[in-house]
């Protein structure tokens, strides 16, 4: 039998047993979500929904806490830190992939890619930085 698949960013626990997963108290639960540790999904009547990546995290701030004796000012830092390196990773993954795309010469032609004010890449022309290549450009000249 195979083994459905099972999104991890998906809200579906409750809080109770969110906890009961967590090994924690309700409660310590909803201080979490106060101080910006774990930010469970929510219902429309604002309930919170928890998932399974969530509840990870929710372990990681009970070990962080209980056994390295970190305070909760400092497990938040930590959690700000390791999603930026993740965001970081992602990204650099991205644009490898899009390098690599870039580096193979599809039907002969090749491309020029430059950064765009958002910081996403945006093809170009080819030519001297993005301009049409001078080669082709007509110029008058007039002497005065």
């Amino acid at each position: 039998m195979t083994q459905p698949n099972f999104d991890e960013s998906a809200a579906v626990f409750v809080i109770s047993v969110a906890a009961e997963l967590a090994g924690m108290h309700p409660q310590t639960l909803r201080q979490y979500d106060r101080l910006g540790l774990v930010s469970p999904g929510r219902t429309s009547g604002r309930g919170r929904r928890y998932s399974a990546r969530d509840i990870a995290q929710l372990r990681e701030v009970q070990r962080l806490s209980q056994d390295e004796g970190i305070n909760l000012a400092g497990i938040k830092r930590i959690l700000a830190l390791e999603n930026q390196v993740h965001a970081l990773s992602t990204r650099l993954v991205e644009l490898e992939d899009a390098r690599r795309e870039a580096a193979q010469p599809s039907r002969g032609s090749r491309r020029l890619f430059a950064a765009g004010s958002a910081g996403d890449i945006v093809p170009r022309p080819l030519g001297r930085r993005g301009l049409p290549d001078p080669g082709t450009a007509l110029v008058i000249w007039r002497p005065t």
